[in-house]
This record gives C-alpha cells, sequence and structure tokens, in this order.
C-alpha cells in the first residue's frame, strides 16, 4: 500500500482525492440506499408502527457499530501512519490487534444487552403499543451483532490498504441481498421486523464473505496470533475514540429524539421522527463517506510529516461536504410530500408533523458537512481530544439541552431545531479555536 500511495501522490491532488471519493461515497451510498429501502419494505409490509419499532431499536445497531469503529478507525489510522513511515510490520501488529479487540468487546456488549432487553427498549423511547415491534428487531440484531462489527472493520482496513474499490464491492453485494431478502421476508414469509432484521444480518454475513477474498492475495495485511501490547492497544482506543463517540452519540441523539417525541408529540411524533430519521442516516452515511475518502490521505501525509499538500485535500472534503449538505436542505425545502409519500405514510396527523419537521431539520446538513470534515481531519492527525470534543459537542452539550428545552419553550414542532442549532454552534466554536493565535495550537498537528 506504501508503495501505491507514494505512486498516487505523484499524481494530481484532485485526482488522488477522487480515487478515494469516489468508491467511498458508492458504497456509502449503497449502503445509505439498502438502508432506506429496508425502512420502505417495513413501512409498506408492516405499517407506521413497525418503522417507529425499527427506530427505537436502531440505537443498539448504532452502539454494536461504534465499537467497531472506535477500534476499526484507530487501527486503520496507525496502519496507514505506520506505512507513510515505511513500517509495514507495525501496520500488520495495528491490523491484528484491532481485529481481536472488536470480537472481544462486541461480545461482552452483545451479551449485557441481551440480559436486558425489555428495559433497553422502554428506555430507548417505547410506548406498549410499539414494543413488540421494537423487541422482534432488536433481539435478532443483537444475536449477530458480531457480524455487522467484523463488516465494517474489515472495510475500513481494505480501504486502508489500498484496496477501495473491493470495499465498495463488499457494501453493493450486502445491499443487493440485503434488499432481495427484505422482500422474500417480509411480503413472502410474512416474518415482519423480524424478517427485515434477519435480511440484514444474511446481507452482512455475505459481505463479510466477499471482503475476505482480499487477504487470499500476496503482500496485504495478515491476521497475526493473539497478543497482548498495552501500548499499542492505547493508541487504537485513543486515535479510534472520536469514532467511537460519533457513532454512540448518535445513538444517544436517537434515544433523546424519541423521549423528546414521546413526552411532547406522543406516537405521531415518534413515527414522524421515524421517517426523518430514515432519511437522516442515509444523508449521514454521504457524509460519512467524505470523511472516510480523507482519512487514508490525511493519515498517510501525517506519517510522512507532508503537511502542506495535506490542507489541499481538506479543503477539497470541505467544498464536498458544503455542497452536499446545501444540496440535501434544498431538497428539505421542496420535496417532503415526495419523501412522506415514499413511506406510504396514510395517517394525515403524521404526514402534516413530518412536512413541517422536514425543511427544519434539514437545514443542520449544511453545518453537517463542515463538523464531518473536521472531526475526521482531526482525528486523523492524532488531535483525538479536539475531535472528541467536537463530537460531543454537537451530539452531547449541546443537543441534549436544546432537545428538552425547546419543546418546553416553544412546543412540540421546535424539537426538529435541535438538530441544526446544535451543529450550526459547534462550527462557531470551532471557528474560534482555528482564528486565535493563542488556542491554534489545539488545531494544528505536532511535528
Amino acid at each position: 500500500m506504501n508503495q501505491t500511495m507514494e505512486q498516487r501522490m505523484e499524481q494530481s491532488p484532485f485526482r488522488l482525492y477522487m480515487h478515494y471519493l469516489v468508491p467511498s461515497l458508492v458504497g456509502m451510498l449503497l449502503m445509505a440506499i439498502n438502508i432506506l429501502i429496508d425502512g420502505l419494505f417495513v413501512s409498506h409490509g408492516v405499517g407506521e408502527l413497525g418503522i417507529a419499532g425499527v427506530n427505537i431499536a436502531v440505537p443498539i445497531y448504532s452502539i454494536i457499530l461504534s465499537l467497531s469503529l472506535w477500534i476499526g478507525m484507530g487501527g486503520a489510522t496507525l496502519t496507514s501512519i505506520a506505512y507513510g513511515k515505511k513500517d509495514r510490520a507495525g501496520a500488520h501488529r495495528a491490523f491484528s490487534h484491532a481485529i481481536w479487540m472488536s470480537i472481544v468487546s462486541t461480545t461482552i456488549i452483545i451479551v449485557l444487552c441481551l440480559l436486558f432487553e425489555r428495559p433497553l427498549v422502554y428506555a430507548f423511547g417505547a410506548t406498549e403499543t410499539i414494543y413488540p415491534y421494537a423487541i422482534d428487531y432488536l433481539h435478532v440484531i443483537l444475536l449477530f451483532g458480531t457480524v455487522f462489527v467484523l463488516e465494517n472493520i474489515l472495510s475500513i482496513f481494505i480501504r486502508n490498504d489500498g484496496n477501495p474499490t473491493l470495499a465498495m464491492v463488499g457494501l453493493i453485494v450486502t445491499s443487493v441481498v440485503n434488499i432481495v431478502l427484505n422482500y422474500i421476508f417480509i411480503f413472502q414469509f410474512g416474518w415482519g421486523v423480524a424478517g427485515a432484521a434477519y435480511a440484514t444480518v444474511i446481507g452482512a454475513v455475505v459481505g463479510v464473505l466477499v471482503l475476505l477474498t482480499h487477504f487470499l492475495k500476496k503482500g496485504t495485511l495478515r491476521l497475526a496470533r493473539p497478543s497482548f501490547d498495552r501500548a499499542l492497544w492505547q493508541s487504537i482506543l485513543s486515535i479510534g475514540f472520536p469514532s467511537f463517540v460519533i457513532e454512540s452519540t448518535a445513538a444517544v441523539v436517537m434515544i433523546a429524539f424519541n423521549i423528546a417525541f414521546r413526552t411532547y408529540a406522543g406516537e405521531v411524533g415518534i413515527v414522524a421522527y421515524g421517517v426523518v430519521n430514515y432519511l437522516h442516516t442515509v444523508f449521514l452515511m454521504l457524509f460519512i463517506g467524505i470523511g472516510g475518502a480523507l482519512q487514508p490521505i490525511v493519515s498517510y501525509l501525517h506519517g510522512a510529516r507532508a503537511y502542506k499538500p495535506l490542507q489541499t485535500f481538506v479543503t477539497y472534503a470541505l467544498r464536498t461536504g458544503v455542497g452536499l449538505g446545501i444540496f440535501i436542505a434544498i431538497l428539505g425545502f421542496t420535496a417532503q410530500q415526495p419523501m412522506i409519500d415514499l413511506f406510504g405514510i396514510t395517517d394525515p396527523d403524521v404526514a402534516a408533523f413530518t412536512k413541517t419537521g422536514i425543511p427544519l431539520f434539514f437545514v443542520g446538513y449544511i453545518f453537517l458537512g463542515v463538523t464531518i470534515v473536521w472531526i475526521q481531519l482531526y482525528q486523523s492527525l492524532e488531535k483525538t481530544k479536539l475531535a472528541v470534543w467536537m463530537t460531543l459537542s454537537r451530539s452531547i452539550l449541546l443537543f441534549l439541552p436544546l432537545v428538552f428545552l425547546l419543546p418546553a419553550l416553544f412546543g412540540g414542532t421546535s424539537i426538529w431545531l435541535a438538530f441544526p442549532l446544535a451543529e450550526g454552534l459547534t462550527i462557531i466554536w470551532v471557528a474560534f479555536l482555528l482564528r486565535s493565535p493563542r488556542l491554534r495550537h489545539l488545531t494544528q498537528p505536532t511535528d
């Protein structure tokens, strides 16, 4: 991979950026379509309460996924830095440690969640009506949670090992299998939301098998025997922590939204948020794709201490993120009804509340395009404290007070504004750090 990256560094920066951006965006787009179609099958095959039930259970999936991102991004960043230093042995050690860490940690979390399934579902915002749908989906996802972790972490490492195309193909296969099985399990077998969960699991299994073909080639990363290198484990956990915070706090955001809507808008609010959250998950994948494309390049240049060309790639990523955010925001103001019709919503109260919320919520994507790129940049530069604080600000420190304070003061409709306000305020304080001579050291890499 180091020879391949060195050769690509001789290309124009834009061409190198596109080499990573296109597969990353296509892969994330396919995952997004996969998620969207999953929601459409549930909506049309099970009903509106099915959407709400899946949305209640999804935070568990996010928590499991956050572990793979934590370990995967930490290990992948160290791998890319090692390649930049021409340390192939170090790259192999980082990969091996990350795989074993992810398997052990995920197993522990899944066992604990299985022991407390029922209280978890109610704690996440379920009502008595929604509970049966949520528990059916949750149980299946927990039983096979390790598969999702392996698929995600393998995809991250394969992309960093110079094969972003295979990572994309793995996602394509996962999506196709999931879509086909969703139709069979929900509409032909009548398995309801459990059928949607089984389709997701089987799709992930097939995706893992596709990704494993990467290791049949010579000269790629290899899995070593389990070992314990305390310093390496700490480095993986430290560098990957912002990715964990991003995904795990996404679960906190979903739970907080569900509780707030249940409190101030009832089941109408929960179902409406379920629709919007399906759309949000789709769009969020695209922004993650931009950050995923930036990470291998930035990590490599950071390892090589080549910071001047690094600025060019960051500019490309910011322009891509902001442009995508503006486009999605425009959709929010012009295409609310087609989005609602897509899910087959028949309840007029749910449709009206959703139509009001979409444009308010979608304004946040203009800011999200900046925050996601910044978080990925500082994580790749090993500025993990800043990346963590950015993530906590947008999803915990600012969001949680807003999501409960706004409806208490202005009514249930204002809950939709918690997302854009939290994202916008985060940009303001980070921009202050960037401009302040006294605080600029927080954002600059240590040479």
